[in-house]
């Protein structure tokens, strides 16, 4: 399992693991990774209107739906087909979770062929920030 979590100033933190993964371990790891980075969150909005950018709405559907939840582009994709009323393809959820997940929103974790995703909490921010 191998963990990237990137902060503010777009330093890459990387932890990996071999051996044995279970459920407390992973949730060890992730511990460490609220320590090493996270930014701000801004308050989700219902209103989808049409001058906020696709990435923008995916952003605000992650806050308001999977704040504390690990989470897939297809869910994701399901809460934006059911929230905003539009289509939009797994392919461009993916793209933008993963920019976001670089410019350190979000954590992202493969296991097995999967890939979930977590934001990343306004407290690590301030313990990346702390002199």
């Amino acid at each position: 399992m191998k963990v990237e979590v990137y902060d503010e100033s777009g330093n890459k933190y990387m932890i990996s693991f071999e051996g044995r993964v279970t459920r407390d371990k992973v949730q060890k790891i992730f511990d460490i990774v609220e320590l090493l980075g996270g930014v701000p969150l801004a308050e989700p909005v219902g209103d989808y209107s049409q001058s906020f950018s696709k990435m923008d709405k995916v952003l605000f559907i992650v806050k308001k739906n999977f704040s504390a939840l690990w989470f897939s582009a297809k869910d994701v994709q399901e809460a934006y087909e059911r929230e905003v009323n539009e289509p939009i393809s797994l392919s461009a959820v993916s793209t933008y979770l993963s920019r976001l997940a670089e410019r350190g929103l979000l954590t992202k974790t493969k296991n097995g062929g999967k890939v979930y995703f977590k934001m990343v909490s306004q407290e690590l921010r301030g313990v990346i920030k702390s002199p």
